[in-house]
């Protein structure tokens, strides 16, 4: 390592080859010839020099001479703090320095070798305070005397590229207290160094330009050194280090590039798995590395349970942040996501309670008080949701400082709306909402725009004294008594489009049972059943909607778990009978209709009390039935649910074949009639019904359009699956006629006109 004086002495030749006039200052065109002479290899284009000299002039301004430019002392200041390599520079521009000048600059004495000695130091410890605080740590450190070349090249790289395209969005309000999850982040932890510059900004590289693309290839030359180093741990000790410097400047892309290499090298140590997002490899090698990983433990499940979120496995991720919390109690940010993953599939008391606990560890946590109220409306707990937002008022001000760093944080957007709406802010919480709106389409998006509808209805109703927003509302809602059709199927239409079961062939079903059996286990009652853990269930259903985007998926995966899920698991042990589940999705998956009863058939038959039979018991036959009523006919669900879970056993003697199974589910007053109603609706949902709009929703019609015989307004799928109806047609009784397409309608205008015609005598 060069001294302190030889040091200087180069800056000093360096600087008098470029001061051209000889004032003592290096002006604008000095300066911009001293950095394109020391990177021949970089062609840079004048706005480039111009914002590298602006850069230069700004930071160094109390060196700056207005008359003669950047003096000599500011130059070595540059050096000095890492802004470009002196020995490197030096050699590049072909200079030497003279004997006398050597001498001078060793001192040719022991005292001022000491004070070169001393010198070295201070230069060695100026080098670790500019470096971040991991390089030093004893655990997860730098090893090795040549890593640190390597990093301090590095950073000289970085720092080249930076000046060149540097877009830094500074936010000087953003505090520590910034808490916002945001699932398409990378999650990786702060466990292992945390980083203030990616708390402090935000860094947008340009890496389509000229200058990344260089800025590669040098890196590349970096880990090229690393791979030649002089033992595998060397070489691993130094690309773990260009992979945290690369990850400190967020070049996140090549950052991975090195991680996975330090994988490689060293397969069973936990970091560069961690870093690399391989949360499965580091998993399983903290798990097998005893006590030495365990302090990694929780947030590797935090990760992970990130990572599977982020694909739309949230039941799977609830497992990984459940046992991220049993580790780590007061791991505040597992509880927050475990809890806003129970929202997210509809298990809203558990939500609740992981929320709650999240908000004790840490009261200010913006994320977790919005959730908990969104999670109390959802349960209809109304007044527990304002005083959450009493208790955090300032939550829509720390979002607002999220956005100025993240302008396309959607879930910030979403949060900084809901927050805005607990506080009484109705008009800033649309204008939130409607930015959310514009960043993302996904399903959490879509229940938040519910959640803002119901609550300024509900403020409405409470005024004029009707809850669904009184006589001059939009809408009211009768009995369901009073409406004589189809509401029941339009609800299981509705629930077949939010799961996308209608994409699922029902062979998918057949196949799942033929390839992937599933273990044996006893129930409570010692039964046999062929059961499952919920998260292992999720794997399935991706496997059949493999096509479905990840947050469609999870809007999918939230219906299942609410309406079927919590009926067949009604003991809360977490397993569900794989037979069962799938006889009752069968019907809703895409296929013929014959096609849909037989494998609901064989999922019973696949049941071990069934298996390598041809015929169902009739214990097994009735509890399915019932199942089916209770999950998709809502009127008759509670009664038969728990005549269901009361007849575990029976006479297993008897036995039902198929074509007695057909019966019993067409049955239309006590089996599953309505499906023929169901196949006419997935054949009519595209349809529409020319200038018709719902009355209530004011939507046009798509689908099936129900218009009412004595007032003759008309009601979309869903308003007359809700029974809305207009509050100026209040009536003690409403009588629907249902057309699949205009053309029905026409035929029925004709056909009565022409009855009306037959019975009336034309007048003389």
């Amino acid at each position: 390592m060069a001294t302190r004086g030889s040091r200087s002495e180069k800056v000093k030749r360096i600087f008098q080859q470029f001061d051209a006039n000889r004032d003592g200052g290096l002006n604008r065109e000095e300066m911009a010839a001293l950095v394109v002479a020391v990177n021949p290899r970089v062609k840079f284009s004048d706005e480039q020099i111009n914002a590298i000299l602006d850069e230069v002039f700004r930071t160094y301004a109390e060196f700056i001479d207005p008359a003669k430019g950047l003096t000599y002392d500011g130059l070595l200041r540059t050096y000095d703090d890492g802004a470009g390599d002196v020995d490197r520079d030096f050699d590049a521009l072909g200079l030497e320095l003279n004997p006398e000048e050597t001498i001078i600059a060793k001192g040719g004495s022991e005292a001022a070798s000491s004070s070169s000695i001393a010198d070295e130091r201070a230069v060695e410890a100026q080098k670790k305070q500019r470096t971040a605080a991991w390089a030093v740590s004893p655990n997860h450190g730098i090893v090795f005397d040549d890593t640190w070349k390597l990093v301090d090249d590095l950073e000289i790289l970085i720092k080249r590229l930076k000046s060149k395209q540097e877009k830094v969005n500074n936010n000087s309000n953003n505090s520590n207290n910034n808490n916002a999850d945001a699932f398409s982040d990378a999650g990786w932890s702060r466990e292992l160094g945390p980083s203030t510059e990616l708390s402090d900004k935000r860094i947008y590289w340009e890496e389509s330009s000229h200058d990344y693309n260089v800025f590669v290839k040098e890196l590349g030359v970096l880990r090229s050194k690393a791979d030649g180093a002089r033992s595998r741990e060397e070489a691993f000790d130094g690309h773990m280090a260009i992979g945290r410097v690369l990850y400190e400047h967020q070049l996140f892309k090549e950052a991975l590039v090195s991680f996975k290499r330090a994988c490689e090298l060293q397969p069973t140590d936990v970091r560069p798995h961690f870093k690399a997002g391989n949360f499965l490899l580091a998993l399983e090698a903290a798990e097998s590395g005893g006590n030495q990983w365990a302090y990694l433990l929780p947030q590797i499940y935090v990760n992970l349970g990130i990572s599977l979120e982020g694909e739309g496995m949230v039941l799977s991720a609830c497992e990984y942040y459940r046992e991220a919390a049993i580790l780590c109690p007061t791991h505040y940010r597992a509880l927050k996501l475990l809890g806003s993953a129970l929202f997210g599939v509809g298990e809203y008391r558990a939500a609740v309670k992981a929320l709650e606990e999240a908000i004790y560890l840490k009261p200010d946590y913006a994320d977790a008080h919005c959730d908990l109220a969104s999670s109390l409306h959802s349960m209809g707990e109304d007044e527990r949701a304002i005083e959450v937002f009493k208790e955090f008022q300032r939550a829509s001000e720390m979002y607002t400082r999220v956005l100025a760093v993240w302008p396309n944080h959607w879930r910030a957007q979403l949060n900084k709306a809901v927050s805005l709406l607990g506080a009484g802010e109705t008009e800033e919480a649309k204008r939130a909402l409607k930015e959310a709106l514009k960043l993302t389409n996904r399903v959490e998006l879509h229940d938040a725009v519910s959640h803002l509808k119901h609550l300024q209805k509900k403020k409405k109703g409470k005024k004029n004294g009707n809850g669904n927003g009184g006589e001059g509302g939009p809408f009211i809602v009768v009995e369901a008594s009073k409406f004589k059709t189809v509401a029941t199927a339009l609800q299981v239409r509705a629930f077949q489009k939010v799961t996308r079961l209608g994409k699922c062939d029902v062979e998918g079903l057949r196949k799942e049972m033929r390839d992937n059996d599933v273990p044996v286990s006893y129930s409570g009652s010692g039964g046999p059943t062929k059961s499952i853990r919920k998260p292992n269930l999720e794997e399935i259903l991706r496997r059949l909607l493999i096509s479905l985007k990840p947050e469609t998926f999870q809007g999918a995966i939230k219906a299942i778990n609410e309406r079927i899920l919590s009926v067949l698991d009604d003991s809360g042990s977490g397993r569900v009978d794989m037979g069962m589940f799938y006889a009752v999705i069968a019907p809703l998956c895409g296929g013929h209709s014959d096609k849909r009863k037989r494998v609901a058939f064989e999922a019973l038959l696949w049941r071990p009390v069934n298996e390598g039979s041809s015929q169902i018991t009739k214990t097994d036959a009735d509890k399915y039935i019932k199942l089916l009523r209770a999950i998709y006919i809502p009127s008759h669900g509670m009664s038969e649910m728990l005549e269901v879970h009361g007849e575990e056993g029976g006479d297993s003697s008897v036995t039902v074949t198929f074509n007695q199974f057909l019966a019993m589910f067409d049955d239309p007053d006590w089996g599953f009639g309505i499906m023929s109603t169901i196949l006419k609706l997935e054949g009519n949902d595209r349809n529409r019904h020319g200038n018709h709009v719902c009355s209530v929703c004011r939507y046009p019609v798509i689908g099936s359009r129900f218009k009412e015989v004595k007032a003759r307004f008309s009601l979309c799928n869903q308003c007359y699956s809700e029974g809305k109806v207009p509050p100026s047609f209040k009536q003690e009784e409403y009588k629907f006629r249902e057309y699949g397409s205009e053309a029905e309608a026409m035929k029925a205008k004709c056909v009565c006109f022409s009855g009306q015609s037959h019975k009336k005598p034309i007048a003389a």
